[in-house]
């Protein structure tokens, strides 16, 4: 199984030179009008090496993949409230990044008797609607299509050099950069560790929960001024750089959000989807952050 260890790391080395047009016109070429849930998946992993995968999480989570495809939606997370959309939309096939039932396998049996795991399945099962995990095989992407959406969507796949993961931004203060990402990934709020008049230029970016080890490996690597990241463990990452910064090191760090961070990747495949499908509604519905500031 691909993990988020290849992340920028591998995939996304083709990002610049590869774009979407290698991976889209063939699968155009071939896709028919009418198309079942299970024959779109087969479209969509069939150029990535070695798919299917034999231990994946990007199974089915609920329906069938007989089920003849009506409308596609791309997002994060499934929620409760993209559902509803998705059966306004009359669209059945729900794409999502992340799990839907709130542990990484979707176990119905994780918390035994979850209610609300139990309205949910029942609200899915209604209306027909199938939802398939789309994670190893996004990080399996050449390029990474997740990374491609996050540095494109930011305007900084330009400065991205092949086969590293730090790259370099023209001089800007933390703070800038904060503000830039706010506004171009459209979140409401940052969490930052670091002086905001510092002046940064080497740049990691590990959207979504790469998690600790991955976090911490990077910044001993590339030593960069700033770590940019989905979501912590807040004992691991962030006690990490803020020993580092008491020991005199200014690596500085910002934590997007776990679900802003990756959405942009399903973005990229809404729109990859609305060329291997012409003949099919499809959208991205963004899950949002669930969290409000107060």
């Amino acid at each position: 199984m691909v993990t988020r260890k290849h992340f920028l790391q591998q995939s996304l080395t083709l990002a610049i030179a590869g774009g979407l047009g290698a991976y889209s016109s063939s699968a155009r070429a071939s896709t028919p009008a009418s198309i079942t849930v299970q024959e779109l998946i087969n479209q969509i992993i069939k150029d990535i090496p070695g798919a299917p995968f034999k231990k994946t999480v990007d199974l089915l989570k609920s329906g069938a993949g007989t089920t003849v495809v009506t409308g596609v939606v791309a997002t994060m997370f499934a929620t409760m409230d993209v559902i509803k959309e998705a059966i306004e939309r009359k669209a059945n096939f729900i794409i999502a990044h992340e799990p839907t039932f709130y542990n990484h396998e979707d176990s119905f049996t994780w918390v035994p008797s979850n209610k609300v795991l139990a309205e949910k399945a029942a609200l899915l099962k209604k209306h027909n609607i199938v939802i398939w995990r789309f994670h190893d095989y996004a990080h399996a992407l050449s390029p990474d299509i997740v990374g491609l959406g996050v540095l494109r969507k930011t305007n900084w796949l330009p400065h991205y050099q092949n086969g590293e993961l730090m790259f370099m931004i023209p001089h800007a203060s933390l703070q800038s950069i904060s503000d830039h990402l706010k506004k171009s990934l459209g979140i409401q709020m940052l969490k930052v560790i670091g002086n905001a008049a510092q002046v940064c230029t080497s740049v990691v970016l590990l959207p979504g929960a790469a998690g600790g080890q991955m976090h911490i490996t990077a910044v001993e690597k590339y030593d960069p001024d700033v770590l940019i990241v989905g979501e912590v463990h807040e004992w691991e990452t962030a006690e990490y750089i803020r020993d580092r910064r008491a020991q005199g090191k200014n690596t500085a760090l910002i934590i997007l959000g776990h679900s802003v961070s990756e959405e942009p990747g399903m973005e990229e495949l809404a729109e990859r989807l609305k060329t291997m499908v012409p003949a099919l509604p499809v959208a991205h519905i963004a899950s949002g952050d669930p969290f409000r500031w107060v």
